[in-house]
Parts: structure tokens; C-alpha cells; sequence
């Protein structure tokens, strides 16, 4: 069986909070095989992207989630850190890592949390003790 876990980073940690205050990222991972990754402040985006899968395609159900603008939300996302993390990223960098809608592509990564690790440390973020490697 996968992982499933929520995560919520704001306040410069890790935190359990339902209502974390601005600049926050969560990450939810869904059975090792979808992350939603939700950040505020989002800019002009929508504040969401997914990593591995994106629904619409995991389940190959157009209405498991909305359409997902990754130019967007990675630009969105690669400013969101500077002022949380103090981290410049290269929006590139972030839309290589992002969940894509063609159903025919498959994730880089086998399991999502090494995608999750990999975003987490480009934009300057801990990673959480339960998404650490076992190498």
C-alpha cells in the first residue's frame, strides 16, 4: 500500500494546521501516485498543481479535477519562494517536475514522494521526516 499523508509547510515548518497563515504550501499525497500540491500566495494562478498524476488522468475521469494551467502554476510556484524560503527557482525547473494531462506520459518517478522530495528541496523547503529516502 502507498502513502497517504498531508502535509503543510508554513511559518518556515512543518505544521499541522488547518489554517496556516500566508506563505503556506501543503502537499497531499494520494497512495504514492498523486500529489496536489496548493501554495499561497499564488499570484495569478490557481495555487494548484500535481505531481506524478494529475486526477483527471489517473482516473481517467475529465471531472476528478480541474484543468491545470503548469506553465502558470510553476511560474506562480517558483515565486512563491523567494519569499517563503528565500530560494530563487527557475520556473523551468518546476514545470520539468509537474504532472502533465497527456495520458499517454508517465512520471519521471515510480513513486510520487521522490517527486515531492525533489520539489521540496529546489524550492528551499525541509523535507518532512516521512518523505525521507530509505537508501
Amino acid at each position: 500500500m502507498g502513502l497517504f499523508g498531508r502535509f503543510t509547510f508554513s511559518a518556515g515548518e512543518w505544521t499541522s494546521a488547518d489554517s496556516p497563515t500566508e506563505p503556506y504550501l501543503a502537499v497531499d499525497v494520494h497512495d504514492s501516485d498523486i500529489a496536489t500540491v496548493d501554495f499561497r500566495p499564488a499570484g495569478d494562478a490557481a495555487g494548484r498543481c500535481y505531481l506524478g498524476f494529475q486526477p483527471r488522468v489517473y482516473f481517467e475521469d475529465p471531472d476528478a479535477s480541474a484543468p491545470v494551467d503548469n506553465a502558470a502554476e510553476a511560474r506562480a510556484l517558483a515565486g512563491w519562494a523567494p519569499p517563503a524560503t528565500g530560494r530563487e527557482v527557475d520556473p523551468d525547473d518546476v514545470l520539468a517536475l509537474l504532472a502533465t494531462d497527456d495520458e499517454d506520459a508517465d512520471p519521471e518517478d515510480l513513486f510520487v514522494e521522490e517527486t515531492v522530495r525533489r520539489l521540496l528541496e529546489l524550492l528551499g523547503v525541509p523535507v518532512p521526516e516521512e518523505l525521507l529516502s530509505e537508501d
